[in-house]
């Protein structure tokens, strides 16, 4: 699984929004990918995570991608509980599956 770290030089939301959208477009023959984008601890990184999982249920609405699995829902099950059983095959491997880090999101393709 190929992982992309969006946050790691602190650029504001539209760069950051531009970055997601530019790695979906360039990875439509994977499966899955894994987004990096901080959990907000200092305040940056929580506007990025928001504004990742907005512009994710837009790309489903627009099917773009097929779903999306916050990496803090694999700990609580909180409302991704079908999409995880659909698509945990392919995260199972990943070293964060089960962490339960709300600074990450996997994208199905």
């Amino acid at each position: 699984m190929k992982s992309y770290n969006i946050k790691s030089d602190m650029p504001d939301k539209l760069t950051a929004g531009k970055r997601l959208a530019d790695i979906i477009r360039a990875n439509k023959s994977e499966k899955v990918i894994k987004i990096v984008h901080g959990y907000g601890s200092g305040g940056i990184g929580g506007g990025i995570k928001d504004l990742v999982r907005k512009s994710l249920r837009n790309h489903m609405k627009k099917e773009t991608i097929k779903a999306f699995i916050p990496g803090e829902a694999l700990g609580t099950l909180a409302g991704f509980d079908e999409v995880i059983s659909t698509y945990k095959h392919l995260i199972s491997s990943d070293s964060d599956f089960r962490k339960c880090n709300d600074g990450i999101t996997y994208v199905i393709l």
